[in-house]
């Protein structure tokens, strides 16, 4: 999994409220247990007409916020299904960051398992960012220390330690316990003495 220490880059501003994963990724698109292929699908009713023509000058795919890595989203962001393939089509889309007042909880895990840091500020802090997004202005995040920047603002965010550990380090939840080495060796000696039942062989 990628690293994520600071990241700066201009934001798509997509301050829609309640946006759940059947928004992010329709249903019809999971087919596939792999981490990609999704992206063409992600937001398919904000992107695509009825007939499945692009819609024109939306914020995903005009000019004006090609290459965002960060998305400055709406309250409630990720509601919905626990589906994981929603932080994958957002993470294929190039986004590392998504800033918004609130999100689901399962939503947010499984941003944090695929590399995605997930922002939480108050609504004035969010609309002021929509604003500067809207205007073009690059937003710098730092996750060493817990701060989000544009022109002359600082914002200051909670997040939880060992999350922030995960993702400063590259780790998913498996990695994050395999770092615990000699505590595994140490139980799996000491589990052979009380249980060598367990070891045995044919």
């Amino acid at each position: 999994m990628e690293k994520f220490t600071k990241i700066t880059s201009i934001a798509t501003p997509f301050p829609r409220a309640n946006v759940d994963t059947d928004i992010i990724i329709p249903a019809k698109f999971l087919k596939s247990i792999r981490r990609t292929g999704f992206a063409a699908g992600a937001f398919e009713s904000v992107r695509y007409n009825a007939d499945g023509s692009l819609i024109e000058d939306n914020v995903f795919d005009g000019a004006r916020y090609k290459g965002a890595h960060i998305l400055v989203a709406g309250d409630n962001f990720g509601c919905g299904s626990s589906r994981e393939h929603a932080p994958w089509a957002i993470g294929e889309m190039g986004y590392r960051c998504i800033i918004a007042p609130s999100f689901a909880d399962i939503f947010a895990g499984n941003c944090i398992k695929n590399g995605i840091l997930t922002v939480a500020l108050p609504q004035a802090d969010v609309d002021a960012l929509v604003i500067a997004a809207e205007a073009g202005h690059a937003i710098t995040v730092d996750l060493e220390a817990q701060t989000v920047s544009c022109e002359n603002a600082l914002y200051k965010f909670d997040f939880n330690p060992t999350h922030k550990d995960m993702l400063m380090e590259g780790l998913d939840e498996i990695g994050q316990t395999l770092r615990s080495k000699t505590a595994i060796s140490d139980f799996e000696a000491k589990q052979k003495m009380m249980t060598p039942w367990l070891y045995r062989q044919g």
